[in-house]
């Protein structure tokens, strides 16, 4: 399996409930296809560098994981066609020292508590329902 780095910008134009099914769609398609998420980061509403199809801000998230490579190119097949996202990047992380420095981008977003693990979610999401 190969590390990798996805962010994408959902216009802002949608309520938060359909951003959070944007993003859990696009965490779904990851699983789905033999990823495993090791962390994610809600960046939330942002400025723009510049305006993209008319829009001046646009909702960040970013979702690092592991897969093999042929679930990116699945995964940009599905941003290209969804309207409501302005931009995506997929990074792959090859080198040692790279794999090392995702390693360490994965423990900074666990430890600032901005993000959950999706095991570590679906963990206490398994917990809650067995009581």
């Amino acid at each position: 399996m190969r590390f990798y780095e996805t962010m994408f910008v959902v216009k802002p134009t949608l309520t938060q409930e359909e951003i959070t099914q944007k993003i859990d769609f696009y965490k779904t398609a990851i699983i789905n296809n033999g990823g495993e998420i090791s962390a994610t980061l809600d960046m939330g509403m942002r400025n723009l560098a510049y305006e993209i199809k008319k829009n001046k801000r646009g909702y960040y998230f970013v979702i690092y994981f592991k897969a093999e490579s042929k679930l990116v190119l699945e995964l940009e097949r599905l941003y290209r066609i969804n309207e409501d996202i302005l931009r995506f990047i997929v990074i792959k992380y090859e080198s040692k020292k790279e794999q090392k420095a995702w390693e360490t981008l994965v423990d900074r977003t666990i430890n600032n508590k901005k993000s959950t693990p999706l095991k570590e979610k679906e963990a206490e999401e398994k917990a809650a329902s067995q009581e």
